[in-house]
């Protein structure tokens, strides 16, 4: 889930931080022109004052004979600022002729953005506002003031200003916005995860307890975390109903445990009055040898039920156990049935540990292989593998018999059932249903699985490293 929710977070900030920076930065780049607009609008202010003084434009050579000191100091001033400034600048009769302008080659353009800014200036109307001069662009500022006098625009101030100082100040604040913005995204992210981390802590506690629970560790909680008040709530009422719900299997396992011990006694004591009545019917009576096999049937059934509330309520006494020598002994006890039943029972069983409650697994590896020869034909066999991994020990039994459907295979080991194929095999269907129960308490497991070319695959595996034991 944080993956998913933190690259959420991580987007809206960046948008956020994006929708601030964009209009930030344009508000940079117009300050830097417009401060440098401002600067040109002073300055051509200044050459119009002075040239507001220079007399009558002469005519013929009258300029050479009768030089005006007024017009020298204004093309002295316009001479001094380019050299400084390296900027262009002029001062314009209303037909475009120059009153005096630096550099002397610099004439006023017939059309252009610095045209432009004249002919405004003529309807006395001062500069026009300069197009925005991005830092990838390499254009120019033109701004142009009319020279009055007595009422009357005699000439236009007209300064052409090169933008590389301009620009590389709108990159320099673009730059520090970026770095400020990088550091937001930064303390953003950081921010992020700490909150992401707070939100989902609760959640990741509560989805590890609910596999526990889900797995077989009904005792397993919610520890108190932190988090949003919604979900520390929400950690109570599931701990409520895990309460709730183990309380509901306890009576239902205390029902069937006491029901068993309870129907036993009057089963048993009708087990004997049946074998009474067949002493005085004639022998080989049909009736009374069904009477007798169901009710076997139903005795072992009983036990059954027994024995799988008890497992599932006792405790495993989990030890440091010789998987492989257990397996041998096992396969060894089942062997005089199998060669009754002419099937060959086989065992690779080296010597290796687990940790496993040595009864518990006896009884599960029991079920197991009493299951294996139930379905294996005569001629057939039956092997049991024992084999080990960094952290768990295997017992692998496999069989020769019809083995199960995909179906099937997804129903066995649930309780009273049975394949339809094999409802005339002796059994109760809780055999199975006993050993996950008894794996279960100790952290082991059992599995199923198709057995090619025919048959089935049980694999019962317990850890090498000590588990925390489960009071189911």
């Amino acid at each position: 889930m944080r993956s998913r929710l933190l690259p959420l977070l991580i987007i809206l900030m960046a948008g956020v931080l994006l929708a601030l920076g964009f209009p930030l930065a344009v508000s940079v780049a117009a300050a830097q022109q417009q401060k440098v607009v401002v600067d040109r609008i002073d300055d051509t202010a200044r050459f119009a004052s002075l040239a507001q003084f220079v007399t009558k434009r002469p005519t013929g050579s009258r300029v050479a004979r009768d030089p005006d000191e007024r017009r020298e100091t204004l093309q002295k001033e316009l001479d001094f600022y380019h050299d400084v400034y390296g900027i262009k600048a002029g001062v314009f009769y209303r037909d475009g002729g120059p009153m005096a302008n630096a550099p002397g080659s610099w004439f006023l353009p017939r059309s252009g953005e610095v045209r432009d800014a004249f002919e405004e200036a003529l309807r006395s109307r001062g500069s026009h506002d300069p197009e925005q001069v991005w830092p990838w662009q390499r254009g120019r500022l033109s701004v142009a003031t009319p020279v009055i006098r007595d009422g009357d625009v005699v000439a236009v101030v007209v300064t052409d200003s090169p933008t590389g100082r301009m620009r590389s100040q709108t990159l320099r604040g673009w730059l520090l916005i970026a770095a400020g913005e990088s550091a937001a995204m930064l303390l953003a992210v950081g921010a992020a995860l700490r909150l992401t981390g707070w939100v989902l802590r609760p959640v990741r506690v509560l989805d590890a307890t609910t596999h526990d629970i889900a797995t077989g560790s009904l005792k397993s909680r919610v520890a108190a975390a932190g988090g949003p008040p919604e979900l520390r709530r929400l950690a109570r009422s599931f701990n409520e109903m895990a309460d709730n719900v183990q309380d509901v299997l306890e009576q239902q396992r205390a029902f069937v445990a006491d029901a068993s011990h309870q129907l036993r006694n009057p089963l048993s004591a009708l087990l004997l009055r049946i074998e009474l009545l067949a002493l005085e019917l004639p022998e080989g009576n049909e009736e009374v040898a069904s009477v007798r096999t169901e009710g076997k049937r139903l005795a072992q059934v009983l036990d059954d039920l027994l024995d799988l509330a008890l497992a599932e309520h006792a405790a495993a006494d989990l030890s440091l156990t010789d998987i492989g020598e257990l397996a041998a002994e096992r396969v060894g006890a089942w062997r005089p049935l199998a060669d009754e039943r002419g099937v060959r029972l086989t065992g690779d069983c080296p010597a290796t540990t687990g940790w496993a409650d040595p009864v518990a697994l006896s009884s599960a590896l029991d079920a197991v292989i009493d299951n294996a020869l139930k379905f294996t034909p005569e001629g057939a066999a039956v092997h049991v593998i024992v084999s080990f991994s960094v952290t768990a020990t295997t017992v692998v039994v496999t069989d020769g018999g019809p083995g199960l459907t995909e179906d099937e295979l997804a129903r066995v080991g649930d309780r009273f059932w049975r394949s339809n194929r094999h409802q005339n095999v002796k059994g109760s269907g809780l055999g199975l249903s006993i050993s996950r129960a008894l794996l279960t308490a100790g952290g082991g497991s059992i599995t199923y699985a198709r057995h090619e070319p025919r048959g089935l695959r049980v694999t019962v595996s317990v850890p090498r490293s000590e588990p925390v034991p489960q009071t189911r």
